[in-house]
C-alpha cells in the first residue's frame, strides 16, 4: 500500500512517526511522511520518503487563550492548504496525528482514501479524566466529559476557516468542522493511541473503535552511538542526571541555566544539560552540554530526568526506567507530568513558573536517593517494553486491504 503519515508540531509530535513509519515499510509498505521542512532530514534519515507541509510553529503566539487561538488558527489554516498537496494520486491510505486529523477527514472524503487515527494524546471526552489541555486535575466524572465535550468545541473553532477553505478547494459541499466530526464519531472511525496503557489505560467509556496500543519510538540507526565526549563524560563519575526542555522555554536559557547548574550543585550530582530550544547551557567537571543525542541511548544512562513533560519525553523516560523531576510548561505536558506522579515514577511536578534552584535540587534528591522512584520507573519500563505499538497499526492498515 501506498501510505501517507502527516503530522505536524515539535519534535515530539513528529519524532515518534519515523519511526512508526520504517515499521510499515520494513511491512513491504511504500511510506510517506509529510511534515514541516525542519524535519526533512530526520525523515530522510529513517529512509522515508519526505513531503513538506508548510506550517511554521516557531512564531509565537502572543499572550492571552484569545491570541493563543487566533495563533493555533492561523497555523492550522497553512497547514490544510500542504496537506492537500502532500497526498499524491494514488495513495492507499492516510495516518492522521490529533493535529492534522482534522484537515485530514476532508481530504480523505475528497479522494475516498480510507484514514486512521494515530495520536499522541487521548482527545475524546471521558468520565475517567479532564481534558490534557486543560491542566491534569479531574473535575469529577460528569464534569471531566462535559469539559471534554468543551474542548472539542473549541478545536473546532480553531479549524473552521481552515476546514471551509479546504472544502471549497477540493469541490466538497460547506459542512462546519463540529458537523463533520460528529459524523466521523458516528461511524466509528478507528484511532489509535500511541502511548501505553500501563501510562493511560483505556477509558471503560470510549466507543469500539478507540484502542490504546502502546507506543511509536523515534527511529534511530542500530549502530548508533553516543557521542565520545558523552561516553567519557559518563564514565568519569556516577550517573549523572538529565535536564533538558525540549522545544520548550525559548529565550529562558541563561535563567534555566543558572537553576539548572545550581541545582546540581546543591544537591550533590552531575549533570547532563540538553541545549534545546531554550539553551540551556553549563560549565565545569560536573557539567556536560549537549546539542542532541538520542533519549533512548541517553536516558538508561542517567540517575533521574528532568524534562517538560511532553509525551515523548515522558515515554522515553519511563522506557528507560529513569525516575522524573517533571516540570510542565503548558498545554498537555500537566497532564503526563500528573501521570508520572501517579504511577509513583517521578515527584510532584514543578510547575515550569513555578521553578527555582532549591526547590529542583529539593526534587533531585528524592528522585535521585529514594528507592521507590526507581522501583516505580523500573516496574512502568518493564511493560512498556513488552509492547509492541507499531504492531497493532501495522494490523490495522491491513485490515484495510
Amino acid at each position: 500500500m501506498r501510505i501517507l503519515l502527516a503530522a505536524a508540531g515539535s519534535y515530539g509530535d513528529v519524532a515518534p512517526y519515523t519511526g512508526l513509519g520504517v515499521r510499515l515499510r520494513e511491512a513491504g509498505h511504500d511510506v510517506t511522511l509529510a511534515t514541516q521542512e525542519s524535519f526533512a532530514a530526520l525523515v530522510r534519515c529513517a529512509g522515508l520518503a519526505f513531503r513538506p507541509l508548510p506550517a511554521d510553529t516557531s512564531a509565537g503566539g502572543g499572550a492571552g487563550k484569545r491570541q493563543l487561538m487566533r495563533t493555533a488558527a492561523a497555523f492550522v489554516r497553512e497547514l490544510g492548504a500542504g496537506l492537500v498537496d502532500a497526498v499524491e494520486p494514488g495513495t492507499d491510505v492516510l495516518l492522521l496525528s490529533t493535529t492534522t486529523a482534522p484537515l485530514g477527514w476532508q481530504v480523505a472524503e475528497a479522494m475516498d482514501v480510507p484514514a486512521l487515527g494515530v495520536y499522541l494524546q487521548p482527545t475524546h471526552p471521558t468520565r475517567e479524566f479532564a481534558p490534557v489541555v486543560s491542566g491534569g486535575r479531574s473535575l469529577g466524572g460528569l464534569g471531566n466529559r462535559a469539559m471534554g465535550r468543551f474542548s472539542l468545541r473549541m478545536a473546532d473553532r480553531v479549524y473552521a476557516d481552515a476546514v471551509a477553505d479546504l472544502r471549497a478547494r477540493l469541490s466538497l459541499p460547506p459542512a462546519a468542522q463540529g458537523a463533520v466530526r460528529r459524523r466521523r464519531e458516528a461511524v466509528g472511525w478507528p484511532v489509535l493511541h500511541g502511548f501505553s496503557p500501563a501510562v493511560v489505560p483505556r477509558p471503560a467509556d470510549w466507543r469500539a473503535g478507540l484502542d490504546v496500543v502502546g507506543n511509536w519510538w523515534p527511529h534511530h540507526d542500530p549502530d548508533t552511538a553516543l557521542p565520545a565526549p558523552v561516553e567519557d563524560f559518563l564514565r568519569a563519575g556516577p550517573p549523572p542526571v538529565f535536564i533538558g526542555f525540549g522545544s520548550m522555554a525559548a529565550g529562558d536559557g541563561e535563567r534555566l541555566s543558572e537553576i539548572a547548574v545550581a541545582a546540581l550543585r546543591r544537591a550533590g550530582l552531575r549533570g547532563v544539560l540538553q541545549e534545546g530550544r531554550a539553551g540551556l547551557m553549563g560549565h565545569g567537571d560536573d557539567i556536560l552540554t549537549v546539542d542532541e543525542a538520542p533519549h533512548a541511548l541517553l536516558f538508561p544512562r542517567m540517575a533521574a530526568v528532568v524534562h517538560h513533560a511532553g509525551a515523548g519525553t515522558t515515554a522515553a523516560g519511563l522506557r528507560a526506567g529513569a525516575p522524573a523531576v517533571p516540570v510542565p510548561v503548558m498545554a498537555d505536558q500537566p497532564f503526563w507530568a500528573a501521570r508520572l506522579a501517579a504511577l509513583g515514577a517521578a515527584t510532584t511536578p514543578v510547575p515550569f513558573k513555578e521553578l527555582t534552584a532549591e526547590r529542583l535540587a529539593e526534587q533531585l534528591g528524592r528522585a535521585v536517593r529514594e528507592d521507590s522512584y526507581k522501583e516505580a520507573a523500573g516496574s512502568v519500563s518493564r511493560r512498556i517494553r513488552a509492547e509492541d505499538g507499531a504492531g497493532h497499526v501495522l494490523k490495522a492498515v491491513g485490515n484495510l486491504g
